[in-house]
């Protein structure tokens, strides 16, 4: 019955129902109160209902039965660091590291030593000693601080066995490119034309295998491509997805009446229009010779935009409703029942763990 209420549970929180999972991980606690497994699912739906005192009250009832629970260190540290406690937050990151190779702990640390950097006293302005009268003493002007480039546009989309992410920067140089991917971590750097550096730091929802990350340097864009660790379907590129989306290609504005809003940020000396940078990377898109994976997503995209209402609703219902392993045009078909799990030959599906 646990089980059962558990699996219950695990698949409400997956349709992003998440008051209703804690009461049904809640019920299966009921029949197994010594359920581990229990405590860090119903922690990471408490995180998402932003009840962060119920996720550690979890996480702690959970290390008290194993003290190694990598899940229950990582979602009592991230509930604390959004309680703002980051000294706690960071001893949790901390002490889940120690006893597991979890690589997300070094993200969520070198987040809390930067908050914790920030909260430090600023040392007091210096006076003009100078002066013989020292109620005439001046503060040294404050040096400004530098202003933090805006970030570029990036894009995903995956395949079975491969996350693909491309970051729209036109005319990179490959000397001035560093590509830095970890297991469940990602990180870009290279000049802009301006001189600034960019920084894309991504904290990945899912393992990759670092090794095999390949990286390809266009006149637009500049693509890396991550092998997954698993073959599942991920529902979203950063932190914990939750509901299975197709990746549809996004629709720029048109120049007449466009929204100031999406200019490069006043920051930067150069002021840069997105919507029409992604004009243009989209028509040096139409022309570049795309293969294998690559090929298949921009037909599958192409498909979607040029289709009707119905064809829409029948490719995002069979993709979401099969785990991905199904893509279907015919709403006709589709629209009668759920559409069942096909994996490829000599594959296994399994459910997305939470």
């Amino acid at each position: 019955m646990a089980s059962e209420l558990f699996n219950k549970a695990n698949d409400e929180y997956i349709s992003e129902n998440y008051q209703r999972a804690v009461e049904l991980y809640s019920e299966a606690l009921t029949g197994d109160s010594s359920s581990e497994d229990i405590l860090v699912n119903r922690a990471q739906a408490y995180l998402k209902l932003n009840q962060y005192q119920d996720a550690i009250a979890d996480c702690d009832k959970a290390l008290v039965q194993n003290s190694k629970n990598v899940k229950a260190y990582l979602r009592k540290g991230t509930a604390l660091f959004n309680l703002g406690d980051y000294r706690k937050a960071l001893d949790t990151f901390k002490e889940g590291a120690a006893v597991g190779d979890e690589s997300s702990f070094k993200v969520w640390t070198e987040k809390c030593e930067a908050k914790l950097k920030d909260m430090e006293p600023k040392p007091a302005a210096a006076q003009n000693t100078g002066d013989s009268n020292p109620s005439q003493c001046t503060a040294a002007a404050p040096t400004p601080a530098p202003v933090a480039p805006g970030k570029r546009r990036y894009d995903w989309y995956q395949t079975s066995t491969h996350v693909i992410v491309a970051v729209l920067q036109k005319n990179i140089k490959k000397e001035d490119l560093v590509v830095n991917a970890e297991e469940t971590s990602l990180k870009v750097h290279f000049k802009l034309p301006s001189g600034e550096d960019y920084n894309l730091d991504l904290h990945l929802a899912h393992l990759i295998v670092p090794e095999q990350t390949l990286t390809k340097v266009m006149t637009s864009k500049v693509e890396i491509k991550l092998k997954k660790a698993e073959g599942i379907q991920w529902t979203n590129l950063e932190g914990d997805g939750q509901k299975l989306m197709l990746k549809l290609p996004s629709v720029a504005a048109t120049v007449p009446g466009e929204d100031v809003t999406k200019r490069y940020p006043t920051s930067s000396h150069h002021t840069r229009n997105w919507d029409q940078l992604e004009r243009e990377v989209k028509e040096e898109e139409k022309n570049e010779k795309v293969e294998g994976d690559a090929a298949l997503n921009k037909l599958f995209q192409q498909i979607y935009s040029d289709g009707s209402d119905e064809v829409k609703k029948a490719m995002m219902k069979s993709f979401s409703e099969s785990g991905g392993t199904v893509l279907s045009t015919n709403w006709g078909e589709v629209g009668k029942s759920k559409v069942e799990v096909k994996p490829p030959d000599g594959m296994e599906f399994k459910k997305y763990e939470i």
